[in-house]
């Protein structure tokens, strides 16, 4: 059992309440996921579980932790920079590693994710692996530990989607006990037995925590009920009052006419409209205090707002891209070939294929040689954003061009509308989450006028209960779209034909 009790995370440099008196009890084989949108402190609270020190530079932490698991394994959303400097021998072999892991199992579960057991003891640095590679690795390791309690942040990301079937079903049926992070709603649909939300509401300044004991499905149905029954009759009250508070307003107006004309040689009827003036007064103060009873409106997160507004037109049938024969290599390590791929505006294009076949290198090949077209724009989201920024800036200084007041204030005008504080507008971008860095790409091809988005798994930082207006922004963009996704929902809602990438070339695929 892990108990948490009372526990209230403050972001230290802007005085930001994340994690507001959380209490909850995680027993043995629970599948408890968590759910909120972006920076809320979602990967903060594994880490404190973990007892992780590092959140001690920009976190405050008040509440207490009771563990009686006695093996508890983490897997991060991001690979710890000391990893990524091992070779895949050094990881799995090294004088750190040797003790703890069981190697039957370490081959069986490599094997069961089709992560070749040979390359275990391979020279590769791990961080020139896919990042659904990283993962695998990662999983591979902790599982073969035989932890009894198992924290994961965003498991499935980069996972290619036989990889995701795995996990599925690895989480569903496995007796562990599991707390996950998870932005992926077909994943959450099909493993998770409880819920923690995480949620900032509009105009509220504390973060409110729901804990259900129901698996993702009712859960999100059941909430939503809750939010329509609750707004009808949160609204009829306020009608009904309104109605009455008409009609007394009328008795009242009515009375004091009558005081003020009333002769001053009839104090019998001046003493019953006074009398009467009394009781209108009553009233009122009831009426008053019929409201404290009312129903509350429900607040609900905030959606993500990104409309691209801005996007240059793209002429239906205008050729974006023609690749004949093409080859996909990196280092002089050819990954694919015969790639073949007719794409005209305003076509929206998946492309999915297993880890490490090239596909993050395919797009990056894509937007090197489009980026420089003038007919054109052309925006890129990577895999790895870090790749596409300089972490000590701002969100500001990202998405300035000519940084005058102007622009900066219309900057800062998107980026609250994307759930951004004042504070966070300011914040370097490295200590923003995935799913803020993710948002500054998004509000910087809007801002471009890009009419032909590069993504690499676009989805995957952004909370689920926010994705269905994602996918509704993207399927609505105009201009065309070629992305990487494993997001079954996403492929089947946004494109309009979807390749799987092989060494040998682009097949089609139907996305079930």
């Amino acid at each position: 059992m892990l108990q948490v009790k009372h526990l209230t995370m403050t972001h230290t440099k802007d005085l930001r309440t994340l994690i507001h008196d959380l209490n909850f009890t995680l027993n043995t084989g629970d599948k408890m996921a968590i759910i909120g949108n972006e920076g809320n402190g979602k990967s903060t609270l594994l880490k404190w579980i973990m007892a992780d020190d590092t959140i001690e530079d920009y976190i405050q932490v008040e509440g207490e932790l009771v563990n009686q698991f006695s093996h508890v394994e983490y897997l991060p959303q991001f690979l710890p920079d000391k990893d990524s400097r091992m070779s895949l021998e050094e990881y799995f072999f090294g004088a750190d590693a040797v003790e703890a892991l069981d190697y039957t199992e370490l081959y069986n579960i490599a094997s069961q994710l089709a992560f070749d057991p040979d390359r275990l003891t391979s020279t590769q640095i791990l961080a020139n692996l896919s990042g659904g590679e990283r993962i695998k690795v990662q999983l591979i390791k902790i599982l073969a530990k035989h932890p009894d309690l198992l924290l994961l942040d965003e498991p499935s990301n980069d996972l290619d989607l036989d990889a995701i079937y795995w996990l599925e079903h690895f989480i569903r049926s496995s007796s562990l006990t599991i707390l996950f992070i998870s932005h992926d709603e077909a994943l959450l649909k099909q493993t998770a037995s409880r819920i923690l939300h995480i949620e900032l509401l509009r105009h509220k300044t504390i973060p409110v925590t729901t804990v259900a004991n129901l698996d993702y499905t009712t859960y999100v149905q059941l909430r939503n009920e809750k939010i329509v029954t609750q707004t009808q009759i949160a609204n009829k009250q306020r009608e009904e009052h309104d109605k009455k508070l008409e009609k007394h307003r009328r008795i009242e107006s009515s009375v004091h006419d009558a005081q003020n004309k009333i002769s001053r040689q009839n104090p019998a009827a001046a003493r019953l409209l006074k009398k009467k003036m009394h009781a209108v007064k009553s009233m009122e103060k009831r009426f008053e205090k019929e409201k404290d009873k009312f129903e509350d409106i429900p607040i609900q997160e905030d959606p993500i707002l990104i409309k691209f507004s801005g996007t240059e037109h793209l002429a239906n049938g205008k050729t974006i891209l023609t690749l004949d024969n093409y080859t996909v290599s990196i280092d002089n390590i050819l990954l694919a070939q015969s790639i073949n791929l007719l794409m005209r505006g305003p076509q929206k294009i998946g492309i999915v294929g297993k880890n490490g076949v090239g596909k993050s290198t395919f797009l990056k090949q894509l937007w090197n040689s489009l980026k420089n077209r003038t007919d054109i724009n052309v925006g890129y989201m990577p895999q790895n954003y870090q790749s596409q920024f300089e972490l000590a800036s701002s969100p500001i200084d990202f998405l300035s061009t000519t940084g005058d007041a102007e622009e900066t204030t219309q900057i800062m005008t998107y980026l609250g509308s994307m759930r951004f504080t004042a504070d966070e507008m300011k914040h370097p971008i490295n200590e923003l989450s995935g799913g803020q860095q993710a948002k500054l790409f998004l509000l910087k091809m809007d801002l471009n006028g890009d009419n032909v988005l590069l993504l690499d798994e676009p989805t995957r930082n952004f909370s689920p209960l926010s994705q269905p207006e994602l996918r509704k922004s993207f399927a609505t963009f105009k201009g065309a779209i070629i992305t990487i996704s494993h997001d079954r929902q996403f492929l089947k809602e946004v494109c309009d034909k979807v390749f799987e990438l092989t060494p040998n070339g682009l097949i089609e695929t139907i996305i079930n």
